[in-house]
């Protein structure tokens, strides 16, 4: 009886051994392969062995990020190579990893796995490096190109014709940052559209009669003063301005103060003859200012006369003279700080 049960023994002990010796050269037998259901950057390697597996992610994963990165916006293109953005696929690192989930757990459980066609169902994500300088480097150079300041609808002096607003355009940076990193380690899509934000004008076209609600032209050779309002032309007056050697000074100038019955502060030159230096107090016969004064630059202004024969000429010292009841009716309609172009 003890025979039979250590002949019994011994029989299920030479079982189990040769079954863990079948056990561990089955394992042993697939030690280089890749587990079902296992996947690397998107690419099935379940059921590869490890050389296999280098290859087709050679193909799949590392030879498609050779090809060059592009940042697109309406017909733009901006390039950046892969040798340029120092972009490497770590193929054996990446068929390490698969192999090492797939040789997770013990022995018997992989067997069994294999045994009853069970799969790992894991993802591993593809490893790839890339030089972070080279991507914020690509960011700036998108930036200089496409980033723009709105410009504010303007007025043409002297024609005062109205020149249209731009939009500006700003990149923004940080999410197109994201979207490069996102490319970089891509192997099916390698280009990127440019986020950008626009940026609207402070003034536009319509805006442009607020901003000049009242503006004066002067055209010297034309012996012309123009009202405008709201940029639409009010009316037009017959002017005297300077004289050869005493010009009216041309370019854009604003109203800088006003007064009326204005005294005159005689320059201290020779024509002013006997008043040189002198100040004539406003309203009296003698001063030539008459009336109005609205002052433009550096002692020239515009100013009535009694000298009506004059307007239509270049008689003046430099300022614009015009009729006594054409100044009057002017002066309280010309704010300080209106513009004045004298062309």
């Amino acid at each position: 009886m003890k025979q039979r049960s250590f002949i019994l023994v011994a029989v299920t002990v030479a079982i189990l051994l040769v079954g863990a010796v079948a056990v561990y050269a089955y394992d042993s037998s697939r030690d280089d392969l890749i587990a079902d259901g296992v996947t690397v950057g998107g690419v099935d390697v379940g059921g590869l062995r490890t050389e296999e597996a280098r290859g087709v992610l050679q193909r799949e994963v590392a030879t498609p990020l050779e090809r060059p990165i592009a940042v697109g916006y309406k017909g733009r293109r901006f390039r950046l190579s892969a040798e340029d953005a120092q972009i490497h696929a770590d193929v054996d690192g990446m068929v390490d990893a698969a192999l090492r989930a797939s040789r997770d757990g013990n022995i018997i459980s992989r067997v069994a796995r294999d045994l009853t066609g069970g799969e790992e169902d894991e993802a591993i994500s593809a490893s790839v490096t890339y030089s972070e300088d080279a991507v914020n480097e690509l960011v700036l150079r998108v930036k200089r190109s496409l980033d723009r300041d709105p410009q504010d609808a303007t007025v043409n002096f002297p024609s005062l014709t109205e020149v249209k607003e731009k939009p500006g355009l700003r990149v923004k940076a940080g999410l197109l940052s994201e979207r490069l990193d996102g490319a970089m380690v891509s192997t099916s899509e390698r280009r990127v559209r440019a986020p950008v934000r626009v940026t609207q004008p402070k003034v536009t076209r319509q805006e442009l009669a607020d901003e000049y609600p009242v503006v004066l032209v002067a055209e010297r050779y034309a012996f012309r003063l123009h009202l405008y309002k709201r940029l639409k032309l009010a009316k037009s007056y017959t002017v005297a301005v300077g004289a050869l050697g005493f010009d009216t000074p041309a370019g854009l100038y604003h109203i800088q103060n006003k007064a009326v019955d204005p005294a005159w502060s005689v320059p201290n030159s020779d024509w002013a003859g006997d008043l040189a230096g002198t100040v004539v107090p406003g309203g009296v016969a003698k001063n030539p200012l008459k009336e109005r004064w609205l002052g433009i630059f550096d002692g020239a202004g515009i100013h009535g006369t009694d000298q009506t024969y004059s307007l239509g000429t270049a008689a003046s010292h430099g300022c614009i003279r015009m009729g006594i009841p054409d100044v009057i009716e002017l002066y309280d309609q010309v704010p300080v700080g209106t513009p004045i172009y004298i062309a």
